[in-house]
Parts: C-alpha cells; structure tokens; sequence
C-alpha cells in the first residue's frame, strides 16, 4: 500500500529536471502541480528562472499543463501570462484530472510525467493513473492551511521511506 506513494524518481528542484532527459525517455507532456511545486503557495507569479526552464521545455516541444487543486482564479492568475494551460480544482489525487490533461495534450500517459511536492495528491494521484511520478522537495517552507494536514502524513511516510533505504533526499 505505501508503495503507492513512492515517487519514480525525486529531485530539490523542478528546475533540475532536464527537458533534453526527458525527450530521450520520450516524454511529450508534463502535468505539474503549482502551489510549492513550481513556486511558493503565496506567489502569484512565475520566477524568471522557471520563466527560462518553461522556455526550455518549450523549445525541446514538450508540452506542459499546470493541474492544482487551487480555485480558478488563482491558476489563472498564474499560468496565463505563461500561456500554459491548466486544469483547476483537480481534486487530485482523483484520477479524471490526470486523464484530463494527457487529452488536452493529445499525448498518452506514458508520454508523461506528473510533477509535484505532495505525496498524498500529485505523487498517489499519478501513481494510481500509472503515470511515471517525480517528486520536488517544497519550494516554500510554508503551506496553506489545507496543506499542513497533509504534511504531517508526508512526513511520517517519508521517514519510512528513508528508513527502508527508498529515497535519499534531506528536507
């Protein structure tokens, strides 16, 4: 059952993950969370150093399409300006957004990737719908309210995790 939340692969940052990796695996779309994954929970817009990694991806023709649990208004807000499509109140880890995404990209889930921080929505949700998961460490400190719930399950099952040897990274 745990292994249902065990990431494929884990990294400190959404910028470490290398388009040019990606493409050679043959990957065509990523669904990403926002909130703590590509920015802090409480920034309302993209960073130019994830503007740059955006543009990277773009260049090497992988699509991307932002799936957060987050209300309309503030993906929106977000991916707009970035002219990145997205799905809002996901109810991740619920499957049909997952589905959602890889149909509006015309890709299928083994051309993807789903990318997040949370074990108990991006990492369960992309496991369950058999996608290849990655996880980010948190890029913020700090959760909304909703999220400190989740964090203290997290943190009991990355524990286990790194107690049986699973995964190797440091909060």
């Amino acid at each position: 059952m745990l292994k249902q939340f065990l990431p494929n692969e884990h990294v400190k940052s959404i910028l470490d993950i290398s388009p040019v990796e990606l493409k050679q695996r043959g990957i065509k779309g990523i669904i990403t969370d926002l909130d703590n994954t590509l920015v802090e929970w409480d920034r309302p817009n993209a960073t130019p150093a994830l503007i740059e990694w955006f543009a990277e991806i773009k260049k090497h023709n992988i699509l991307v399409t932002i799936v957060s649990n987050n209300n309309e208004e503030r993906v929106k807000a977000f991916s707009d300006p970035l002219q990145i499509p997205f799905i809002f109140r996901a109810k991740k880890p619920m499957a049909p957004a997952f589905r959602r995404a890889i149909s509006l990209m015309g890709i299928t889930k083994e051309e993807a990737v789903v990318i997040g921080d949370q074990l108990l929505t991006d990492v369960l949700g992309g496991n369950r719908s058999g996608f290849h998961t990655i996880l980010v460490v948190p890029v913020a400190q700090t959760d909304g309210f909703w999220t400190k719930f989740n964090r203290f399950a997290e943190r009991r099952i990355l524990n286990w995790f790194r107690k049986k040897g699973m995964l190797q990274w440091e909060d």
